[in-house]
Parts: C-alpha cells; sequence; structure tokens
C-alpha cells in the first residue's frame, strides 16, 4: 500500500489545479527528479520515453511490470507529487485498465495519465465508446482507492497522425463526462487549438505539452486558460543531444572540448 505521504503530495496536487498555470517537468530517472526539484517546480511527471530511452528501449516498449517499478522508485525519490505517464493502461480490457490503475495508485504517484492509443499504425485510436469505457474503469478504480488520486484523460489524435480537433474535442468531452479530472491533447500547438479545447472541456484543467522550442510562453498559455505544462520527452531528448554531442566529438575527433557545456562533478 502507497505511503501515508503520498495523500499529502495528492493533496498538494489537486490544489495546484485550482487555479494559475504551473509547470510539470518530465525527469526520467532520480538525479533528474532530483535536480528539476532543486528548481523549485511544484509537481513532476514522469515520461515513458525518457526512461524507456534510459533503458535503451523504444518508447510504448516497456512492460506494466517494468513501468510500476519505475513508478514506485520515482515516487520515492522526491518529496514533489509524481503524475504517472501510464500510456493506455496496459490492459486489453476496462477491467484490466482498472487492475492496472489500482496497481499506479499503490505506488504512490498523484496522478494517472491513460491514453486513447492502440498502438496499432493502422489503426492508431480506440473507438471512443470503448476508450470512454476504459476510462469509466479507471475513475472507479480511484475512487474505490479513496479518489485522490488525479486521473488525466489523453487524446492522442495529433500524436497518432489524426489531427481532427472536432474528434479530439469530443473525445476530452466525453472522458471529462466519464471522470477524467484534467484533459490532455498531446501535439495541438496553436493558440486557436489551445484556446478551443480549454473552452470546450471547462471549467476542468487543461494540461498542454510543449516538447519543442516556439514562440509560445507560460504566460501565453496561462492567458490561454492553461492550467498545467508538461515537457515530455524533450528534456531528456536536451540531455541525450547534449551526450551525443560530447559522445561523437571524442569518437570521430579525439576532442574533449564536447564536454564545455557540461555540470560540474567528480570523476
Amino acid at each position: 500500500m502507497a505511503h501515508p505521504h503520498a495523500r499529502q503530495k495528492r493533496s498538494a496536487f489537486r490544489a495546484l489545479h485550482q487555479s494559475g498555470c504551473f509547470v510539470l517537468p518530465n525527469p526520467w530517472d532520480a538525479g533528474s527528479a532530483s535536480a528539476l526539484a532543486a528548481l523549485g517546480f511544484k509537481a513532476l511527471a514522469t515520461t515513458g520515453s525518457g526512461y524507456a530511452w534510459s533503458c535503451a528501449r523504444a518508447d510504448g516498449q516497456l512492460s506494466r511490470v517494468e513501468t510500476l517499478a519505475h513508478l514506485r522508485h520515482m515516487a520515492a525519490a522526491t518529496d514533489l507529487p509524481i503524475n504517472a505517464d501510464f500510456e493506455s493502461g496496459f490492459a486489453q480490457t476496462p477491467e484490466g485498465v482498472a487492475e492496472s490503475v489500482r496497481m499506479a495508485i499503490d505506488t504512490g504517484v498523484a496522478g494517472i495519465s491513460i491514453e486513447d492509443s492502440t498502438g496499432d499504425p493502422q489503426a492508431p485510436l480506440r473507438d471512443r465508446a470503448e476508450a470512454v469505457r476504459r476510462m469509466r474503469a479507471a475513475r472507479a478504480a480511484i475512487d474505490e482507492a479513496g479518489g485522490d488520486t488525479l486521473l488525466i484523460g489523453r487524446a492522442e489524435n495529433f500524436f497518432v497522425g489524426r489531427p481532427d480537433l472536432d474528434d479530439t474535442i469530443a473525445r476530452l468531452q466525453a472522458y471529462a463526462q466519464a471522470g477524467a479530472d484534467c484533459l490532455y491533447a498531446p501535439g495541438i500547438r496553436t493558440r486557436e487549438q489551445i484556446s478551443a479545447v480549454v473552452a470546450a472541456v471547462a471549467p476542468k484543467p487543461v494540461n498542454v505539452l510543449i516538447g519543442w522550442a516556439g514562440d509560445l510562453t507560460l504566460q501565453d498559455l496561462a492567458t490561454l486558460g492553461v492550467r498545467r505544462v508538461s515537457v515530455g520527452g524533450a528534456l531528456a531528448r536536451a540531455a541525450w543531444g547534449g551526450f551525443m554531442q560530447a559522445a561523437r566529438t571524442l569518437a570521430e575527433q579525439g576532442r574533449f572540448d564536447g564536454f564545455a557545456e557540461a555540470v560540474g562533478g567528480g570523476s
């Protein structure tokens, strides 16, 4: 069973969603979580892709057992609330999703994100009715466990090559009605798209992903009504980018000046 401290984290996490706009950065291990906490962030979210890369795996290749172990490790590694990137629930049926969610709650995370993607390139999105049943199952599992873990409903349209804003909004509205506390459509980028999503699910909070260099600032997103902003695997990609640049300089040129931007540390 999750440590009692998890209840305090969940309460703090829920409070962050009541007003304002906050950044929810995505560490992939205890070290990156500690560094982000030291910078003053109020909550963190796991990144399935970032953790998978650290295990020499591709995004989506980690099992439920591996993901649950990672969630438990991350929740124990920081005093900040952790939102779990929980893919599509690691199950084929709503009953299986409920079982997975109960296991995730037990790790001590403060929030759980459930996607509606299938992993099948030919049919990348679940039927909306099926996705709603899965969201309701997740909601019921959370309620049975005390109801304090936040449920995030994700519409993956723009992430899986189906950039239909009307369908995205219809899915998010359905997930909100099914019990999702926060709504998330990763891949929407324009002010118009973001505003439309915020308006469609109001007053429930919206998460926006910013994992690329763009002109929108945190203040811009707050003005648009966004409640929280996550970066997905972007910090992990930035870390790997610096690593590979320095490693290539060493491997191809025998030079060490690729370490010029490295942070201080021992041997």
